[in-house]
């Protein structure tokens, strides 16, 4: 695993967006996989930026996202697909037909899962993942468990998660309980990963999930398998992993 330090959060999401462009660069038309939550802000802000200074296109590439919350529709403001419109594809030249996230609104779960998988599928899987990490240790929404769930599936969100989570809600128990989430196996099958992390908050977890066993009870404990796993992250996330 590379692990690139830098010394706050305007870095890492600058370094993050020069990994994407130059892989998009060798591969216009690459299967980009995508995170939400507070920590790829910045990188897609960097995006954004350079792609309206001309030095980065869109045009020919799909998305897969992560994850979306059970029961809450696209244009739900608290949706991921509203996010991914706000915070990216709305301020790129990407082909709305070439993105790709879970329907939170269909209730046939079984069906919704089979139908993610098989747009993963016909894509021919990731070719770059972005990721973050829950405090509990999550990557996308694959919680702590018995053991690590390889496809699309529905899950139950702890507390923790709920807890975390609450802040982008106005009140807490507007957070929903379910989410559709992208499997581990799909997840570890991208060619590349770039892995992000910011904040103090998160250096213990990031020091379990490297440097602790490998785990289903730490999910992103698996990415120490993974041969090409990019860390990019503020000095303060990573300053445990020298112990």
């Amino acid at each position: 695993m590379e692990i690139v330090r830098c010394r706050d959060y305007e870095e890492m999401s600058s370094k993050a967006a020069d990994i994407v462009c130059e892989e998009i660069g060798k591969r216009p038309d690459l299967v980009l996989g995508l995170a939400t939550g507070s920590t790829p802000l910045g990188l897609y802000r960097e995006l954004i930026d350079r792609y309206g200074k001309g030095t980065v296109s869109f045009k020919k590439i799909k998305t897969v996202n992560l994850d979306e919350y059970v029961g809450l529709g696209e244009d739900d403001a608290q949706s991921y697909a509203y996010y991914m419109r706000s915070n990216l594809f709305s301020h790129i030249d990407i082909a709305p037909g070439n993105t790709h996230i879970p329907d939170g609104k269909n209730a046939d779960h079984e069906s919704e899962c089979s139908k993610y998988d098989a747009v993963i599928d016909e894509l021919g899987g990731v070719d770059v993942q972005i990721l973050g990490i829950g405090h509990d240790g999550h990557i996308g929404f694959n919680e702590p468990g018995n053991a690590f769930i390889p496809r699309t599936h529905r899950v139950k969100l702890t507390e923790e998660t709920i807890e975390a989570n609450k802040r982008f809600f106005e009140r807490r128990a507007d957070v929903p309980k379910f989410a559709y989430t992208m499997g581990i196996r799909d997840i570890f099958r991208a060619r590349k990963i770039i892995f992000l992390v910011s904040g103090k908050d998160k250096a213990g977890i990031i020091r379990e999930a490297l440097k602790g066993p490998i785990t289903p009870e730490v999910p992103a404990s698996i990415l120490q398998l993974h041969s090409n796993v990019i860390l990019i992250g503020e000095d303060k996330a990573l300053e445990l992993l020298d112990e």
